[in-house]
């Protein structure tokens, strides 16, 4: 009956998340903390990964709170882990294991930037020395490198048993496990200044950006989706450091800009900077975990960023 297909496809059965276990790295802040509390927000159960015991937790019962006095069955649980290595990525699966029988959907997005480079002002050899090499350690280089991408490639096959089992529980025909990759417009833009001049930043989410397809290419034979994430400019703490709110959301002092420009984002208040919101993050979330039509992308989400700055996306 036609009733029956239209009930089928409003926003309230579409993204009904009641039963799926997420996993969200960095899950405590920045887009992390969006993602998470999207899910929750439609009834997810998630578990958050960050250096941290006493952070998670403290995020965790804000919205753990907030959901309980709404009558919400979402809620957060903290688990302090280093995602950077290969054994903590398999005791972070063990944890997790331990209190769930499978994993929905594992989201690797906890990630950091590096010092910035200052632009050379003059069109010399030893200018773009100084700016390029110098002033780039070899720590910038392998901190955001095994961060950003090397830690999801262990985080990924850690959690692959756990995705494997969600095919077999009661809510597995309704969502596809899933791997998500926050990536970057960084691994695709060809200026420094969408990536707030870091090259290690820039070379680490190019790494991830093509890894999402890779792996999604490989991970077809086990029914595993693996799909990403390339945001622009969100007010986050890697964006707008020391200004993060009681609820775990970071906002610009008044009169700040950035170098980047961010073309067609919602509109703003006068003299305010424009950029994504917990909304437009929100809304691209609950469409990859409900969407079983989409394998080995990776969706940027930009305000039309790229559209003006040179890309190869």
């Amino acid at each position: 009956m036609a009733d029956s297909v239209l009930k089928e496809l409003t926003s309230s059965s579409l993204f009904d998340l009641t039963g799926v276990v997420a996993v969200v790295t960095g899950g405590g802040t920045g887009i992390g903390l969006m993602i998470t509390t999207t899910l929750i927000a439609n009834g997810a159960s998630v578990y958050i990964i960050g250096p941290k015991q006493q952070d998670l937790d403290e995020i965790a019962k804000v919205y753990n709170d907030a959901a309980e006095k709404e009558n919400k069955p979402g809620r957060i649980f903290g688990i302090q882990g280093d995602i950077r290595s290969k054994s903590e990525a398999l005791r972070l699966a063990a944890e997790v294991g331990k209190r769930e029988q499978h994993v929905t959907v594992l989201f690797n997005n906890a990630g950091i930037t590096t010092t910035p480079f200052k632009t050379p002002t003059e069109a010399k050899a030893e200018a773009f020395v100084k700016a390029y090499f110098d002033e780039v350690t070899e720590e910038d280089f392998d901190q955001a490198v095994t961060t950003n991408a090397v830690g999801p490639y262990w985080l990924t096959f850690a959690f692959l048993p756990l995705l494997e089992k969600w095919k077999s529980s009661p809510g597995g025909e309704r969502f596809a496990p899933q791997i998500v990759m926050t990536s970057s417009v960084n691994g695709w833009t060809k200026d420094p200044a969408t990536s707030g001049n870091s090259f290690p930043y820039m070379y680490s989410k190019s790494a991830i950006g093509h890894a999402t397809a890779s792996l999604a290419h490989e991970l077809l034979p086990l029914g595993v989706r693996v799909n990403g994430i390339a945001p622009g400019l969100f007010i986050t703490e890697m964006s707008s450091p020391g200004r993060i709110n009681a609820l775990g959301q970071s906002h610009l002092p008044p009169g700040t800009a950035f170098r980047l420009k961010v073309p067609v984002s919602g509109p703003v208040a006068q003299g305010q900077q424009r950029a994504g919101t917990n909304r437009d993050m929100g809304a691209l979330v609950l469409f990859l975990v409900a969407n079983w039509f989409v394998d080995g992308e990776t969706v940027l989400i930009d305000g039309g960023t790229l559209l003006q700055y040179p890309s190869s996306y």
